[in-house]
């Protein structure tokens, strides 16, 4: 009876297992499989412009999605009722929306597209992040505000902080019974430089610094006042380097850079629902082929790609993905051949390849999709001074600052914040606007030089985007510094 549940906030609620089992017990519907997804996040927005508070935000999202299967096909429903009436009537609507899908089916789905499982996550977390004040929030944004004001000439330093606590449910009525608790965290500052009509911005990479952890980054200390100390610096070097040289040459990539190139070259090229052409008419499709897994040379031999969610503090790691499926670590590519692609169950039993735990959703009210998660450039055996003392002439840059790929993921050009010549197997002379292009198999097969684990980063976004309604998700990217050889680089100069 509805009357044992109390229409309790979920926020309220420690753990609403119980109430998840509950209300699919009372659901009388003639359904395959019966699952619903329970999402409470909490995110919080601090910012300044030049040492004064710009932003104070909090917000709190909150419901559950629910996803019934009826003759093959899946029906969803979201709501921010959590009771067993509000979950009922969404599960209602979605055993309609099955039924309704079944005539102009595509695939018909098992119930084992829904796995059951038993399970908890949590992020690893040494200060959690309820515990930052905001007054401490913003006394450390000032001071890094400050630190950045290396000159006159900085005429504007930024700082922010997005900190989210995300708790997810799972339940079905196969007996699926997860719970992941998620700490997010994503610092981000930079300074913009001006010397007449010259302008330049230089930063720690967007909030390429996103992390699952609590506000310990900040405990990185001298390390970190020396970061943004040579951050205003390099916004300065930047106003009298000379524009980037067009040529073919040498390019190394850092890895905050090459979180970028994998996100847009490999992670989205593999997923899925690109290839079948769900994407088509938001995201674009793929060059990728479902003939080319296990047979397409992606690149050169140094390439050894991985889809990891179990690395310890990268952005996009969890146990499961948003359908129960368990994550595992898997190679996408192994020394350069394309192994399998970043697709759900569901994408998998279409398209009759291999796929990952990938299945995941921006929110409570947003169904899973096919998305990256951490995707990352295994390293390999060579230092940063041996791959730079090989180069006799090339270009090193560092950052992302702009981009551009078309909708097969195949043509690209991107833009980084700073970069360096190489001479004579020794960084030489700053250049500015440093750009490069190529194709995605021309640029991949060309890698010729892999970092060791003392070159490996890791870094995140928290905006990838694709769907419709469009989600916005995190995704991680771990790489070493990478060598490619003969690209196209060239400047910002008329």
């Amino acid at each position: 009876m509805d009357s044992t549940v109390t229409a309790t906030p979920l926020r309220t609620i420690a753990d609403p297992a119980d109430l998840l089992q509950a209300a699919i017990a009372s659901f009388n519907l003639a359904a395959d499989w019966v699952g619903i997804r329970a999402t409470r996040e909490e995110s919080v927005y601090r910012s300044q412009r030049d040492g004064k508070p710009e932003s104070n935000r909090r917000s709190l999202a909150q419901g559950a999605m629910v996803e019934v299967l009826v003759d093959g096909q899946i029906g969803y429903a979201a709501t921010n009722n959590f009771t067993v009436a509000g979950l009922r009537q969404a599960a209602q609507q979605a055993f309609q929306q099955a039924k309704a899908a079944a005539p102009g089916k595509i695939h018909a789905f098992q119930p084992d597209v829904r796995p059951t499982v038993l399970g908890v996550y949590q992020s690893p977390v040494e200060k959690p992040l309820k515990t930052l004040t905001t007054g401490h929030a913003h006394e450390l944004l000032s001071r890094i505000c400050q630190g950045l004001k290396v000159s006159d000439q900085i005429v504007q330093a930024s700082a922010s902080i997005t900190a989210k606590e995300v708790d997810t449910w799972l339940a079905s009525s196969s007996g699926t019974q997860v719970h992941q608790r998620f700490s997010f965290f994503s610092p981000s500052f930079g300074a913009t430089a001006q010397d007449g009509a010259i302008v330049q911005t230089r930063s720690n990479n967007g909030r390429g610094h996103s992390y699952q952890a609590g506000w310990e980054f900040f405990d990185l200390g001298d390390e970190l006042w020396a970061l943004e100390q040579r951050t205003g610096e390099q916004a300065i070097e930047l106003l009298t380097a000379a524009e980037c040289p067009e040529m073919s040459t040498t390019l190394v990539l850092a890895p905050d850079q090459m979180m970028l190139q994998i996100h847009e070259s490999i992670g989205h090229p593999l997923e899925l629902d690109r290839i079948l052409g769900d994407e088509r008419n938001y995201a674009g499709g793929s060059f990728v082929k479902p003939a080319d897994f296990g047979s397409l040379q992606y690149g050169s031999e140094q390439l050894n790609v991985t889809f990891d969610p179990t690395v310890e503090q990268e952005f996009a790691s969890y146990a499961f993905d948003d359908t129960g499926v368990v994550a595992e670590r898997q190679y996408l590519i192994r020394e350069g051949m394309l192994q399998r692609g970043l697709g759900s169950h569901e994408s998998q039993a279409r398209l009759g390849v291999p796929g990952v735990a990938c299945a995941r959703a921006t929110s409570w009210d947003r169904p899973p999709i096919d998305r990256m998660a951490n995707i990352n450039v295994e390293p390999g055996d060579r230092s940063f001074g041996q791959i730079i003392g090989s180069i006799e002439d090339g270009v090193y840059m560092e950052a992302n600052r702009s981009w551009s790929i078309d909708d097969q993921r195949f043509k690209f050009q991107f833009g980084c914040e700073y970069g360096r010549r190489i001479r004579d197997g020794q960084l030489a002379e700053t250049v500015r606007n440093p750009n490069y292009r190529a194709t995605t198999p021309q640029f991949w097969g060309s890698l010729a030089q892999v970092g060791d684990r003392n070159t490996w980063q890791m870094f995140g976004t928290p905006f990838c985007g694709k769907g419709e309604p469009n989600q916005i998700i995190r995704v991680g990217h771990g790489a070493p510094v990478c060598a490619f050889n003969q690209i196209e680089v060239f400047g910002g100069a008329a």
